[in-house]
């Protein structure tokens, strides 16, 4: 397994606000593979556990590397269903914190709308001893799966991800862009804080921001990176990528737009 990372930028400031783990499985004969392609079976052989343990574990390392060095930024994990179900998740996440040294503000648990509803008084006690620690908890995915206000009002959440498959085409889908608008507008009413995923063109970035959408994630910004890396593309002015290149040019072809100028 590798720890990758895909930054969030704070769209008020233009500035680097935290990033979100990932996991790639580095195979000795067919290269590096994305989760698309792992995740759910792991899922359904029941090791989705001990991937969790390991994204855990490795991003409480580079957390307490990132607190020492005085960085405030956050770092967001994934959860999923069978996390949400196990009644020692919780437990585990804060033996981590407590064994890594970790100020648990520095760190946020994504899960999606489905792993709420599998198990709703599961994934509520969970949340709950997650929150209560001083984390942040953050619905993934927002939009795509069972979209419902009695969520945001029963369980602990800090903000809500604005779907990719919504973002993508407000530019040119009106309903797109109403969902949008509305969700930064409803999130905002209930306190939460609104990232929008995706965000691939300054188009979409500039409508964002009129919206007042919060955080901004996506190829704009920047391709995924191995974690390591994350520290120089910040040093390098926190500059975003061109969408649709390939990885290996990312840090090669930057251009600032107006906003983060």
């Amino acid at each position: 397994m590798r720890l990758y990372c895909q930054p969030k930028i704070d769209m008020k400031t233009g500035r680097i606000s935290g990033a979100e783990a990932l996991v790639r499985w580095a195979h000795p004969r067919l290269g590096v593979i994305t989760p698309v392609h792992f995740i759910k079976l792991a899922e359904q052989s029941g090791i989705i556990t001990r991937v969790t343990n390991w994204m855990l574990n490795a991003t409480m390392g580079y957390l307490r590397g990132w607190q020492e060095s005085g960085h405030t930024g956050k770092l967001a994990l994934n959860l999923s269903a069978h996390d949400i179900r196990s009644p020692a998740m919780a437990q585990r996440i804060e033996d981590q914190l407590d064994a890594w040294g970790v100020r648990p503000e520095l760190i946020q648990f994504e899960l999606t709308e489905s792993a709420l509803i599998e198990d709703p008084d599961a994934a509520l006690a969970a949340l709950s001893r997650i929150k209560a620690c001083g984390a942040d908890v953050f619905i993934d995915d927002y939009g795509t799966g069972y979209s419902s206000l009695s969520y945001l009002q029963r369980f602990p959440i800090d903000g809500i991800k604005i779907d990719q498959s919504f973002i993508s085409p407000m530019l040119d889908d009106p309903d797109s862009a109403v969902i949008v608008r509305s969700t930064i507008e409803l999130g905002h009413a209930l306190g939460s804080q609104v990232v929008a995923e995706g965000v691939e063109n300054v188009r979409v970035w500039q409508q964002l921001t009129e919206h007042g959408c919060d955080q901004a994630q996506g190829y704009l910004i920047s391709m995924p990176m191995p974690i390591e890396e994350l520290a120089r593309w910040q040093s390098r002015g926190e500059r975003v990528v061109e969408p649709g290149i390939a990885a290996a040019d990312a840090h090669s072809r930057c251009f600032d737009p107006p906003h983060l100028a």
